[in-house]
């Protein structure tokens, strides 16, 4: 759901008419919208993919950056886009899954047409296939949000995603093993999601909660109803009670093995490899690209649980709360300042 007071604050105003917010890590800007652009689209949608998601605008003119809003032609082609074939599109031209919305609105008289692209959950999303009337897309290529600017990933962001591909896969595979550890082999079932359905060697096991297996009455293969007109439940399987699934808690991971640098360190780094960028440009970089809130760059070193749960449900850092940092956040520092000059 696109929330029209978030796009509204993307769109606030300087006291000069300029839009107040730059394009960035999670917004682009387009003067106007047709059909023909689809590809620039969708080149953004998987970059936009790639990181972290974010807002595709049309309706602002740059330079300078003004409200201009659609104009009725531009205006009736976002609103003749249909979900399905767009869907579609992006299916056939890229790996993977691409999440988005789309919704027209009316902000000071004017029209603008936004997309959401939220972060794909299985990364990278690569393209499969040439696209665009200039090559805008090229198979093979994965495309990644950089600041203001959509362009090739880097190395050092394609390992970030390969590393936390891995990293969740072998968690998935040692929380299997733990549960079944714990469990013993003996006692240990697959539950395949896909069939809904829980397998122990060559038996079909049906999980079920126990108030509501109060209310139904079972027979077994071999076995007869004895009052006629019964509401009854052929068993096949075994009834196992909900109650008796037992869940493993995660043990808590070392965060600085992920991320040993502290934000001293990373503007020390920083100005180390690259002495023109100064540690002013380090603090804004990573505050204009949301760095702090990115776990592919960086994490919270909560000091206490408290902390951390009043995070978890509202998201609030509490005051003092330190960030840490992955070595790969220089890398990505060092390439906006760059881009910039």
């Amino acid at each position: 759901m696109i929330d029209k007071n978030e796009i509204q604050e993307l769109l606030r105003l300087k006291p000069n008419g300029n839009v107040h917010h730059r394009e960035g890590q999670t917004l682009e800007f387009k003067e106007s919208f047709n059909f023909a652009g689809l590809a620039d689209y969708f080149r953004d949608f998987a970059a936009f993919s790639n990181n972290k998601g974010g807002y595709l605008i049309h309706g602002v003119a740059d330079s300078p950056r003004r409200l201009i809003g659609l104009n009725p032609s531009a205006t009736d082609q976002f609103e003749k886009i249909d979900p399905e074939k767009i869907s579609g599109y992006l299916i056939n031209i890229f790996n993977g899954h691409i999440q988005w919305e789309q919704e027209l609105l009316k902000i000071n008289s004017l029209n603008f047409g936004v997309f959401k692209i939220h972060s794909a959950i299985v990364k990278p999303i690569i393209a499969k296939k040439d696209e665009g009337k200039d090559l805008t897309i090229k198979n093979g290529e994965i495309y990644f949000r950089y600041g203001g600017r959509t362009q090739k990933i880097k190395y050092s962001e394609l390992e970030a995603i390969i590393n936390t591909r891995i990293k969740r896969n072998n968690d998935q595979w040692l929380d299997l093993m733990s549960k079944i550890g714990k469990a013993g082999p003996n006692n240990a079932a697959i539950l395949d999601t896909e069939k809904s359905l829980i397998q122990k060697d060559d038996k079909k096991i049906m999980v079920i909660d126990e108030e509501l297996a109060k209310k139904i009455k079972f027979i077994k293969q071999g076995e007869f109803v004895e009052k006629k007109g019964a509401t009854t439940l052929k068993l096949v399987g075994d009834i196992v009670p909900i109650d008796k699934v037992e869940v493993v808690r995660k043990v808590k991971e070392n965060l600085f093995k992920d991320y040993p640098l502290s934000a001293t360190q990373v503007a020390d780094e920083v100005f180390k490899r690259c002495p023109e960028c100064g540690k002013n440009s380090t603090w804004r970089i990573i505050s204009e690209n949301d760095l702090k809130n990115n776990l592919d760059y960086s994490a919270y070193n909560f000091r206490n649980k408290s902390h951390k749960e009043e995070y978890k449900k509202n998201g609030k850092v509490a005051n003092g709360t330190p960030s840490i940092f992955k070595e790969n956040t220089v890398d990505f520092i060092i390439e906006i300042f760059k881009q910039e000059k």
